[in-house]
């Protein structure tokens, strides 16, 4: 074993989330003694994480935690203790700084996987579950986050499978989406996958590139490259009632062919279609115009006159970046967004905080915990609606209200010297109601700026040369950004899928996607939706959460399907409806439900079909295993005759 190094011993405790060290020091010395009541921690609402612990306590446990590591390290780095039930909840409820509830321990003890397994790893180890899974071939559509984490769990399953994705690499929205200042808005030690964990993350909330290499990295470890077929995208699925499989037109850059996979998981993501405004004269202009998502890096933006039209979450990222260099900007925002106060946004992870990942057994665990519970069910009651509430619209329940007010002075105060920008920049909707973005004051300081001006009067017309208001006013342009948002709620579009009889998915959906969990729908056997219908996140949590739960409930279909000798599965009809009465009540209690909210989470029909209204750990639970009463399953007819 290399020799500890002391100094960075204590660099490290010094950038130490304390209470997650406390915790892997009770299973580094078996010791419960670290959880004191005087080093409990009290959080500050929308803090980076500040323990509330006095100083003079805070060297106390430094000092001790060095005791301890020297000693463990001096001892040859024994294995750690695997705490009780009892101690491992209480252990939670430190690192928390509030009781964690009784449901939650089994669901928290699962993602921290402190026995080293958890229910995302598939078990097919019998040999009739192995013989079934050669059997299989399961078609994956997208070679993103969510489309390689598939292959991984197909992998580990034995299951035969293949990748097809549009675009030349894997990534997807971290390939696509190359914009000046795009980064992730969870932090990456929540972003990244349960399983894979990076330790060497230079930045708590990583940029484009970075996450790109995590997830190239994650291909090149787990082989998955010979499995993905690149610029290649799917045209139509028809599923074959007769053999129980689908028929699937991909389009290769050597022309059309077909595919035949028992099941077909889609993993294409909800924000992947560039959304252009519906103004007329768009066509018209002359100069340079692009989409955020589509950035023309050969646009040399310098010295010019730039229009950015949209103030989303890709505004909010780039417009900062590209300010200074820009002879003048001009910002049209239709409604302005909340920024979530986030000091360290920008800021690197110090490089104490990296060695204790790498060098402390359990602390990577237990600070992903502490990020994990901060982040998602801690803020649920913010965001959620009062029936009874009398007050305006501006919020939606006493507790949102005082949230609202929280965020808003935090903006308020960033206006100083420039109060025109007041009533601009804080939203008029409650907190919660559209998309939250993070903010480390960097978007109004750039609103600040001499060269910037924010337009809030609504385009009218877009001219050969620039852009008119509803005020009249019309003003010349070089350059055209949109940074305008998605198709979010075309789910699957532009993929053709005809299902039993012919039916045809979007006309069955009419603009409205629903699916049984978000992933499966009545009339459609063995298709499975990975980030579909219902399973955005608003507050709480990562999306790579999400998937993973997903892709354990998928897995554990295609088991059933090998369990049972069927080779179809979907939803019941009343199964599916039942869940669908349930989330859409859930939508209408939480503020971006409300009536007066109006924002892409909603589709054309008005219904929320983008997010989950409840906790995480009720998606958990939802998707340990299915119910095999919660589906129709067959045999192919040319078998069953």
């Amino acid at each position: 074993m290399a020799k500890l190094d002391l100094g960075a011993l204590d660099q490290a405790l010094e950038a130490a989330h304390q209470p997650a060290l406390a915790a892997a020091l009770v299973q580094m010395t078996g010791d419960l003694h670290w959880l004191r009541k005087e080093w409990t921690p009290t959080y500050t609402p929308l803090s980076r994480g500040e323990t509330g612990v006095p100083e003079a306590e805070q060297a106390k446990f430094r000092a001790e935690a060095k005791a301890a590591i020297l000693d463990w390290f001096a001892k040859g780095a024994p294995p750690t203790t695997t705490p009780d039930p009892a101690a491992l909840r209480r252990m939670m409820s430190f690192v928390a700084g509030a009781d964690i509830p009784e449901n939650y321990a089994d669901f928290l003890n699962d993602e921290l996987a402190i026995g080293g397994q958890s229910s995302k790893d598939p078990q097919w180890t019998t040999p009739g579950l192995k013989d079934a899974a050669r059997r299989m071939h399961v078609l994956v559509i997208g070679a993103g986050m969510s489309g390689l984490l598939t292959g991984i769990r197909l992998t580990q399953a034995g299951i035969d499978f293949e990748i097809v994705d549009k675009n030349a690499d894997v990534g997807g929205t971290w390939l696509e989406n190359t914009y000046p200042g795009c980064r992730v808005d969870s932090s990456n030690h929540i972003y990244s996958y349960s399983f894979e964990p990076n330790h060497n993350w230079p930045q708590h909330f990583s940029t484009q590139p970075v996450l790109l290499d995590y997830f190239r990295g994650v291909a090149n470890r787990y082989d998955l490259r010979k499995k993905i077929r690149f610029e290649t995208s799917v045209e139509e699925m028809v599923w074959d009632e007769g053999r129980a499989v689908w028929n699937v037109t991909v389009n290769t850059p050597a022309g059309s062919e077909k595919i035949v996979a028992n099941s077909v998981i889609t993993a294409v993501g909800q924000l992947n279609r560039p959304r252009l405004p519906d103004v007329k004269g768009r066509e018209r202009f002359k100069g340079a115009a692009f989409h955020s998502a589509q950035w023309a890096h050969d646009v040399d933006l310098t010295g010019k006159r730039v229009a950015v039209i949209g103030t989303g979450a890709s505004a909010f990222q780039f417009v900062p970046e590209i300010v200074g260099k820009v002879a003048s900007l001009t910002v049209f925002q239709r409604t302005p967004p909340w920024g979530f106060p986030t000091a360290h946004y920008h800021e690197d992870v110090p490089a104490g905080m990296n060695w204790l990942l790498e060098h402390i057994p359990n602390y990577d665990k237990w600070y992903r915990f502490f990020l994990f519970w901060m982040v998602t069910d801690g803020l649920l009651d913010g965001v959620r609606a009062d029936p009874a509430w009398a007050g305006d619209e501006t919020a939606v329940s006493a507790a949102n209200a005082m949230f609202r007010a929280m965020v808003a002075e935090a903006l308020r105060m960033q206006t100083e010297g420039r109060p025109d920008l007041v009533d601009k920049v804080i939203p008029t909707y409650p907190i919660g109601g559209k998309r939250a973005l993070l903010d480390n004051g960097v978007w109004i300081a750039a609103l600040k700026r001499p060269n910037v001006e924010l337009v809030t009067d609504a385009i009218t017309e877009i001219t050969e040369s620039g852009i008119i208001t509803a005020d009249g006013t019309a003003r010349d342009f070089d350059v055209i950004i949109y940074g305008t948002g998605f198709h979010a709620s075309r789910f699957l579009y532009p993929m053709k899928i005809k299902g039993r009889g012919g039916a045809d998915l979007h006309d069955t959906w009419d603009g409205d996607a629903r699916a049984y969990l978000g992933m499966t729908t009545p009339g459609f056997p063995n298709l499975f939706m990975i980030y579909g219908p219902n399973t955005n996140i608003v507050v709480n949590g990562s999306i790579i959460f999400f998937s993973e739960c997903s892709v354990r409930y998928i897995l554990g279909c295609l088991k059933l399907l090998a369990e049972t000798g069927a080779n179809a599965m979907e939803p019941k009809a009343e199964v599916h409806d039942a869940f669908n009465i349930q989330v859409d009540a859930g939508n209408r209690l939480m503020a971006w439900g409300a009536p007066q909210v109006s924002s892409w989470y909603k589709n054309e029909k008005g219904r929320v079909s983008q997010n989950w209204p409840f906790a995480l750990v009720d998606y958990w639970r939802a998707t340990l295993a299915p119910d095999p009463q919660d589906f129709v399953l067959s045999k192919a007819r040319e078998m069953a005759g």
